[in-house]
């Protein structure tokens, strides 16, 4: 049975887009902070008319539940609602995360990862990853934020080599050397590709898991900052 599920990111400084059209993708990405209301919705249009589809041809959409920019996982939630009710599809929420893991595995094959965002606040947001025969990625319930210097603690109970993908290990790069598991490869994997949420988003549809557009919501991994639904609206 074909599939054709639109991929969108504002999670990060990164703005991406990404279409699985039968076996075949397309994909756009941009650096184009604190300019994601702008740019998205040109993207996605901009995606679709080099398919020749409408939304109404789509599946599913799939969007960053982040953790990342609390701002931009909203722009990009908030997006993805729109154009879902307006087509009446449902959501597919891919963890940020566990997104840049994929493209980790992409670009070098890598299966072990730990991914770090640069959180602010002298804290990451945190994830360790590791992919299996039948390509499954686990690790979602490792998702945190924390400060590096418990990082550094933490490493010390991983065993094997992973490669080391997001923003994170630029802000604090005493981590790598302190690290004795972490080696950062060459691909340079620092923000999220939309492209990267393709197969897992394909994994959440063959699997099942769907969202209805009222009850999709961010991932924010600051206990002191919530995001819900106000009630009547």
């Amino acid at each position: 049975m074909s599939t054709r599920i639109l991929a969108i990111d504002t999670a990060t400084e990164a703005c991406s887009v990404a279409l699985y059209n039968e076996g075949e993708t397309l994909a756009h990405f941009e650096l184009c902070a604190r300019e994601h209301t702008q740019r998205i919705l040109p993207l996605v249009q901009q995606i679709l008319a080099e398919a020749g589809l409408t939304l109404s041809q789509l599946d599913a959409l799939a969007f960053g539940r982040g953790p990342g920019s609390f701002t931009g996982v909203r722009i990009g939630i908030g997006m993805a609602q729109g154009l879902s009710l307006g087509a009446e599809l449902p959501l597919l929420p891919v963890s940020t995360l566990q997104t840049m893991a994929q493209g980790a595995y992409r670009q070098t094959g890598a299966e072990n990862v730990l991914a770090a965002i640069d959180a602010r606040m002298g804290e990451v947001y945190w994830g360790e990853f590791s992919r299996n025969a039948e390509g499954v990625w686990s690790g979602e319930n490792t998702e945190k934020v924390i400060k590096p210097e418990q990082l550094i603690e933490q490493a010390g109970s991983l065993t094997g080599r992973f490669a080391t993908v997001g923003t994170g290990w630029e802000a604090y790069p005493h981590l790598l050397g302190e690290s004795p598991v972490a080696e950062l490869f060459d691909g340079k994997m620092l923000l999220p590709h939309a492209e990267d949420m393709l197969p897992l988003a394909l994994q959440l549809w063959e699997n099942g898991v769907r969202v209805n557009p009222e009850d999709a919501e961010p991932t924010y991994l600051r206990n002191e900052v919530t995001w819900k639904k106000l009630p009547g609206r």
